[in-house]
């Protein structure tokens, strides 16, 4: 990369120890609520997905807005959480599965990276695995692409990161 060019990551990413720490607060919580009281209601966090084993399905409705509340107020954003339909389970319970998204995924990738060169024609952008590298010779056009990837409405929550 030559001195005059300049670059930033964009990442779908989070922070493990949060989410970690955003489950227990909600498993602490619903042991202690008395709506919860003497029914199944539990969470459980796996390496690439959220198990909540329930009583109901509004049971666990209620178990994923109690999460729901820990990841907010620990600034996770809702968007990593890809809650399934619950399923029977067990003893006349509910399971519901909750995907934990990491990375940006290929369509999502390709269409940032139409979108990006389409607005900003002075700008570079790879695709490298789960994450877009964006380049280009003058700082302001990458502060002009981060303010517009900012404006979108997209399923993943974006960060930018490695800006140099």
């Amino acid at each position: 990369m030559a001195s005059s060019e300049h670059s930033f990551d964009v990442v779908s990413d989070f922070d493990r120890q949060e989410l970690v720490n955003a489950v227990e607060q909600a498993r602490r919580e619903i042991a202690t609520r008395y709506d919860f009281k003497d029914v199944t209601a539990e969470i459980d966090l796996q390496d690439k997905e959220i198990v909540i084993l329930a009583a109901s399905d509004g049971r666990a409705d209620a178990v994923l807005d109690v999460l729901k509340s820990k990841l907010v107020r620990r600034n996770l954003s809702l968007k990593i959480l890809l809650p399934g339909k619950p399923e029977p389970a067990a003893k006349g319970n509910v399971r519901q599965a909750i995907k934990i998204q990491k990375g940006i995924d290929e369509d999502t990738a390709r269409d940032l990276s139409k979108r990006i060169k389409a607005g900003h024609p002075k700008v570079q952008v790879r695709i490298q695995g789960d994450e877009l590298r964006v380049v280009a010779k003058d700082k302001d056009n990458l502060q002009a692409v981060i303010q517009d990837l900012r404006q979108l409405d997209l399923p993943v929550p974006l960060q930018f990161t490695n800006y140099r």
